[in-house]
């Protein structure tokens, strides 16, 4: 039996912090889905489409990852795609109470859904999409926050230099 798991997220922008969980992930389960979804609380800067297109331009060839966007429940969304694992990253402390609500949570909605957390690399326990895209938009350098897709869709986007 193989075993998806499925990294879901705004990823607006998708950093290198997300790029090292992802990684990370796809060596512990047959296929990962980098799962995109929308935040109500969140204007994003990216349209999901585009969201999907940098981060597939940001994954190395050759590995089991795919990348989709879904609306609605997240166990909804790994029910259907036949997954009961959900990969969650945790920078600091002060993810972990939000997160371990969602996870509480998902599991009310359907208890066979596990969260496993993962911590990111210690070069990206700071990095944040928030700081990245105000780095970007005050023309700060993204170099070794995003990946280099990304760092390009934020130059056209803030049309500066970075």
């Amino acid at each position: 039996m193989s075993k998806l798991a499925i990294y879901p997220g705004t990823f607006d922008p998708f950093t290198n912090g997300h790029l090292d969980i992802a990684l990370r992930s796809v060596r512990l389960f047959d296929h990962l889905v980098i799962a995109i979804t929308t935040n109500a609380k969140k204007t994003p800067l990216f349209t999901v489409p585009q969201r999907k297109a940098l981060i597939e331009k940001s994954l190395p060839e050759g590995l089991d990852i795919t990348v989709e966007s879904f609306d609605g429940l997240l166990v909804d969304y790994a029910q259907e795609r036949g997954s009961i694992i959900l990969i969650r990253g945790l920078r600091a402390v002060s993810d972990f109470e939000y997160e371990l609500q969602m996870a509480l949570l998902n599991r009310r909605l359907n208890p066979a859904i596990e969260t496993i957390f993962k911590m990111p690399s210690e070069e990206y326990s700071f990095l944040t999409s928030t700081a990245v895209k105000e780095i970007a938009q005050l023309g700060g350098c993204v170099d070794g926050l995003v990946p280099v897709a990304v760092k390009a869709a934020l130059i056209e986007k803030f049309n500066n230099n970075l």
